[in-house]
């Protein structure tokens, strides 16, 4: 008998849309080689080699690949939830969205609440033990910021059903709906000066992105035979490719394609209508090479890698930092030198530095691999309602995480979460309750007494 993973890429349906793994891990795993690279840490604290090296911010152009993960994410729901409508002809509206949220949100969540309940320990006893300082207090603030792709990422499968039925009927005029609305907020933001009107564009500019993956889970970004099947991407690419340089060299908007601490106008946080058009040109741009990465992926080892990956990608994404500042902190513990960054000796540094660090995330996701197996689910009625507060307290939950950390636990340290101050144990209990009444809500049985 051969191994699980073997087994499970000979068991992978001809029809099944292999390229769109292969995105899902090649746009993670840019995530985290990013982060590393990007990474300026001295004995004072750690800075953004971008910031350093202001000349490597258009490499983000390359490597700022979120709207990717994204984009495979609204293919993935589409097809997700038209199965389960099929599934369940008889089924009712909520019961059917209650199985659609547990079923995508289970191996998303299951990894993400070990992390934060094993960091949460973590952190409380270290700041009761004294420390909490230095590194260990960057680390207790940062391990967490990735947790910000969790909570967009609850959104999208939260706003799927509707957003989906919006596509069906408007096509292409869904998402031109949605990008408008994106241009619309930098307006009234840049123009106009309106005050907070740019975190709509977190919902915006995101679910435009997502909207993508719809039109393509219909064949609708790049149709015909032979080359007329390139002409939609082409244009995807080049016009978004354009756009942004043009938004960038004439208006408000900042190079870096991620955010630059220090910078009054970041394109990520909130997302502005340059992010977009970036998002527009990656998306052309992945398109175009479909077809050549399909044929090397029809080979069984390739494709046996891309399965292995796909089973621990999110563990990896959720560890990767903790890796990355683990690396550092031994280096510090250790008295081996810090150079500079950006100096010859920091450069001759780095691939020592990238290879320990993928190292401990390897033992990391050993260690932690299993909660990202999907438990099995029964096909049971669900509760619509109590699934979509789950999920909603789940999202503010994780944003809340993301923004807070876990640095001044004792203090009450907390963050701004639409103008509500958040600590991290209130974060962290959201977190844990939605999760809880998301899987609730999906085994739930209609009409049947809930049982102790």
């Amino acid at each position: 008998m051969g191994s699980p993973v073997r087994v499970l890429a000979e068991a992978t349906p001809v029809t099944r849309d292999r390229y769109v793994d292969l995105l899902r891990v090649a746009s993670l795993g840019a995530v985290v080689l990013g982060h590393w690279m990007m990474a300026a840490v001295t004995p004072d604290g750690v800075g953004n080699l971008l910031a350093v090296v202001p000349a490597l911010q258009p490499l983000t152009w390359l490597l700022q690949v979120m709207p990717v993960f994204f984009f495979v994410g609204g293919f993935a729901h589409a097809l997700s939830y038209r199965s389960l409508l099929r599934k369940r002809p008889e089924g009712s509206a909520d019961s059917v969205y209650a199985a659609f949220l547990r079923a995508r949100l289970q191996r998303l969540l299951r990894p993400t609440m070990v992390f934060v309940l094993v960091w949460g320990l973590a952190a409380l006893l270290i700041q009761l033990l004294g420390g909490g300082g230095g590194l260990t207090g960057v680390m207790l603030r940062l391990v967490t910021q990735p947790l910000w792709f969790i909570g967009i990422y609850l959104a999208m499968v939260a706003f799927t059903p509707p957003l989906l039925r919006l596509h069906e009927r408007y096509g292409w005029g869904a998402f031109a709906g949605l990008a408008g609305a994106a241009a619309a907020v930098d307006v009234l933001r840049f123009a106009a000066g309106v005050p907070y009107v740019e975190f709509l564009n977190f919902a915006f500019v995101w679910l435009a992105v997502h909207q993508l993956g719809f039109l393509r889970a219909d064949g609708r970004l790049g149709v015909g035979p032979g080359l007329a099947t390139l002409r939609r991407p082409a244009l995807l690419a080049g016009g978004g490719l354009i756009t942004a340089v043009t938004l960038v060299a004439a208006g408000p908007y900042p190079l870096s394609m991620v955010g630059m601490p220090g910078e009054k106008v970041s394109n990520m946080a909130p997302p502005t209508l340059a992010l977009l058009c970036h998002g527009l040109w990656l998306v052309g741009a992945v398109e175009l090479l479909r077809a050549p990465a399909s044929r090397l992926l029809a080979r069984p080892r390739a494709w046996r890698t891309v399965v292995a990956a796909n089973g621990v990608a999110m563990t990896a994404f959720l560890w990767h930092l903790t890796a990355m500042l683990g690396v550092y902190g031994a280096m510090l513990a250790l008295d081996v030198p810090l150079p500079e960054p950006a100096t010859d000796a920091w450069w001759a540094q780095t691939p020592l530095r990238l290879a320990v660090a993928a190292a401990l995330t390897a033992v990391l996701v050993a260690a932690f691999r299993t909660f990202e197996r999907p438990a099995p689910t029964a096909a049971v009625q669900g509760h619509g309602p109590l699934a979509a507060l789950g999920a909603t307290l789940t999202l503010l939950g994780v944003l809340g995480l993301s923004m807070v950390g876990f640095a001044g636990l004792l203090e009450g340290r907390t963050a701004l979460l639409i103008a509500i101050p958040v600590s991290a144990p209130a974060a962290v209990a959201m977190t844990l309750c939605g999760w809880l009444l998301v899987e609730r809500a999906g085994r739930t049985v209609t009409g049947a007494r809930v049982g102790l």
